[in-house]
C-alpha cells in the first residue's frame, strides 16, 4: 500500500491511524492491568525540549554539558520517590521495568549465579525467565533460575515448601545469590518478611519486582518490601503508578554505588529525559492524591471480582476476597 504513496501521503495516513487509535480507546474500557494513562500535565512535560537532549551519568556528574536544569528535575524526582517509598537510595534512570531488573541482576550477580523467583506460569515476569524461554535473567545475564514453590489455593508463594527446596539446593551447592519476589501477577502480598529472614542466613540479596503494584505501595495500600526485608526494589512507572513508561530502582545507601554503576554504564546510556520530566510531574500527583487513588483502585478491583463471580465467572482467590491489588484472575477454561 505505502509503496504507491508519497511521503506526505504516508505522513497523513499515520496521523489518521493515530486519530483512529484515539477514537477507539475513547469509546473502550481497557482491562489490561499493565496499562494506565497520564495526566495532561504529564503529557506537557513529555513533549518538552528534554526529549532532544542527552544526559549520561549521575546528576552533577554528567558526561554531557548543558544538563543544569535536567539535573535539577532528576534530583527533584529522586527526592519525591524517596518520600513516596521511604527509600534511602533511588535511581530513576532505567528506561523500563525490564531495564531496572537487568540493572539489579548486573549489580548483585554474575553469570552462573542462581536466582530464585516465580515461574512465568505462576506470575513471574519474562525478565526473570530461564535461558530456554528467552528470559532476560537467563538469556541475557546468564543466571541459573530456580522457582519458588507455589500454593495454588492461596495464590501465593508456599513458604514452608520453598524453605525445604532451598535446603535441598544447599546440598548441591546451589544456594540462590538473588531472590526476586513480585512479578507480573500479584493478587496478594508476597511473604517477603517471612522468607527474607530465612534467605539472609545465606547472605542472599532479596529483591522485589514492584512494577505492577508500585502505585499501590506509594499509596499505602500494598506491602512496602523495603520495610519487610528486601534489599532492592525494581519497578516500572506506568501501571498503578500513573506515570510515563520508564523504570526505577529503590534500595539502601550501602548498595547505591553498585546500582549506579550497573545502570550507567551498565545498561543505560541516555535515559530518555522527556519521560523523566513526565515522571517528575506524575510523582507530585502521586504525593497529592495517591493514597485516595490507590485505595479506590483496590476497592474497584475487589468489586469487579465480586460482580464477575456473581455472574458465573470462575474468579480465582474468592476465599481471600479475590484480590488485594489491581489485578484479577479468571479461569476461562471452565
Amino acid at each position: 500500500m505505502i509503496e504507491r504513496m508519497s511521503p506526505l501521503e504516508i505522513r497523513d495516513r499515520i496521523f489518521e491511524l493515530i486519530k483512529s487509535h484515539h477514537m477507539f480507546f475513547s469509546t473502550a474500557l481497557p482491562l489490561i492491568a499493565s496499562e494506565n494513562i497520564v495526566s495532561e500535565a504529564v503529557k506537557q512535560a513529555i513533549i518538552s525540549d528534554f526529549g532532544h537532549r542527552y544526559a549520561e551519568g549521575w546528576p552533577g556528574e554528567r558526561v554531557y554539558a548543558g544538563c543544569r536544569y535536567i539535573d535539577e528535575v532528576e534530583g527533584i524526582t529522586i527526592s519525591l520517590f524517596k518520600k513516596l517509598f521511604s527509600a534511602e537510595f533511588v535511581d530513576v534512570r532505567p528506561i523500563s521495568g525490564v531495564t531496572a531488573n537487568l540493572a539489579v541482576y548486573t549489580a548483585f550477580t554474575t553469570c552462573g549465579d542462581v536466582m530464585m523467583c516465580l515461574s512465568i506460569a505462576k506470575g513471574g515476569h519474562i525478565s526473570m525467565g530461564k535461558r530456554e524461554f528467552g528470559g532476560t535473567a537467563g538469556a541475557v545475564h546468564g543466571l541459573d533460575i530456580e522457582y519458588f514453590e507455589f500454593d495454588v489455593n492461596e495464590m501465593n508463594i508456599d513458604v514452608d515448601a520453598t524453605i525445604r527446596k532451598v535446603k535441598k539446593l544447599e546440598k548441591d551447592n546451589r544456594i540462590p545469590k538473588l531472590i526476586y519476589f513480585g512479578g507480573s501477577v500479584l493478587l496478594f502480598e508476597h511473604p517477603v518478611k517471612e522468607l527474607s529472614e530465612f534467605f539472609k542466613t545465606y547472605d542472599s540479596i532479596v529483591g522485589y519486582d514492584a512494577a505492577h503494584v508500585a502505585g499501590l505501595i506509594a499509596g499505602g495500600e500494598f506491602q512496602n518490601p523495603l520495610k519487610e526485608g528486601a534489599d532492592v526494589v525494581s519497578m516500572s512507572t506506568h501501571k498503578t503508578f500513573f506515570g510515563p513508561q520508564r523504570g526505577a530502582i529503590l534500595s539502601f545507601n550501602k548498595h547505591s554505588e553498585a546500582i549506579k554503576k550497573a545502570v550507567f554504564p551498565g545498561v543505560v546510556s541516555n535515559h530518555h529525559l522527556h519521560t523523566l520530566a513526565g515522571l517528575a510531574i506524575a510523582s507530585t500527583e502521586m504525593i497529592a492524591f495517591g493514597k485516595e487513588y490507590a485505595k479506590e483502585v483496590v476497592r474497584t478491583a475487589k468489586k469487579l471480582g465480586e460482580s464477575l463471580s456473581s455472574r458465573g465467572f470462575n474468579v480465582l482467590g474468592e476465599a481471600k476476597g479475590f484480590t488485594d491489588s489491581h489485578q484479577l484472575l479468571i479461569d476461562v477454561f471452565e
